[in-house]
């Protein structure tokens, strides 16, 4: 299908906030090109209408533009820029949150060779394709909802429904049926990313980590790497530095305090680590930290 009409709905549609009327469902239109900024993925579907979107991930890097959609089963710190965007053509994109019961509930009701088969191995927890007609027509269906109020809380779920199985058969299907897997090799690493999330400041030993995930030593290195880029410290450094850069917007004249919070005990450490992710020290970044206000430019296009 013909690109136009999705560009008409999105550009109609966007708020400053990204917020729409569907629950689980925004918009972004983007205006210029961005630097580079840290965020968290979320497990969100993104499509772009126009424009084009940079991510990093680890050592990985995915780049996608007009047509193609991407999707992070895993809440991952990512880094991203809007590389195509002008006040004349602005970077437009659909985002869709997507929810682990919805996929397992689709995936219990699924017949016998329905699903495709999957390869061997965790797969990463990003991923980017061409978004193919079935999926855009689904996605285009459910933002007309949005003109029509009273049909949106009874079709929008069933469209959401169709959008998550067209994701699920898909190219990327792998990457989205994991998500509903309570006992996958992704929900192992989900859990031992949460926690780390949620215990940042603190040291830990990945033994401790992966014995909670409920994995050998050995298989939880392979898998943590494979899904988020990173050693899981690397992945701590990641949200530390992220954690700190969001307290910085707040508190740009106590750096020492700031990196002591986020788990650094020594000050020059943080000030080096936070250099090398950011480009400048935390006491220089401060003042460019205006832009955090501005929505995330993490997954979403």
């Amino acid at each position: 299908m013909s690109l136009e009409e999705f560009r008409v709905l999105l550009d109609r549609h966007a708020r400053t906030d990204w917020s729409t009327a569907v629950d689980g469902v925004l918009i972004s239109k983007v205006d210029r090109p961005d630097p580079p900024a840290p965020a968290m993925s979320g497990t969100v579907l993104a499509v772009i209408a126009q424009g084009a979107k940079r991510l990093a991930l680890g050592e990985r890097v995915y780049e996608y533009g007009a047509g193609q959609y991407l999707v992070a089963s895993v809440d991952l710190p990512v880094t991203g820029q809007f590389t195509q965007a002008g006040p004349e053509r602005p970077a437009l994109g659909f985002g869709l949150a997507l929810e682990p019961s919805a996929v397992a509930e689709l995936l219990l009701r699924a017949g016998p060779g329905d699903l495709p088969r999957t390869g061997g191995g965790v797969p990463s927890g990003i991923a980017v394709s061409d978004a193919p007609a079935a999926l855009l027509d689904a996605v285009v269906r459910l933002l007309r909802l949005l003109d029509e109020p009273r049909d949106r809380a009874v079709l929008a779920p069933l469209v959401k429904r169709e959008i998550l199985w067209r994701l699920i058969t898909g190219e990327q299907g792998a990457t989205v049926r994991e998500l509903g897997l309570a006992d996958s090799g992704l929900s192992h690493v989900s859990r031992a990313v949460r926690w780390i999330r949620e215990h940042y400041a603190e040291s830990f030993r990945v033994e401790d980590v992966a014995r909670m995930s409920g994995m050998s030593v050995s298989a939880f290195y392979r898998n943590f790497q494979a899904v988020t880029a990173m050693s899981p410290i690397q992945f701590q450094k990641q949200i530390r530095l992220q954690e700190a850069r969001l307290l910085l917007a707040t508190r740009p004249g106590d750096v020492t305090g700031v990196g002591r919070r986020v788990g650094y005990d020594n000050a020059s450490q943080f000030s080096r680590e936070y250099r090398r992710q950011f480009g400048a020290p935390p006491s220089r970044d401060a003042a460019r930290l205006h832009d955090l206000t501005r929505p995330p430019a993490g997954v979403l296009p």
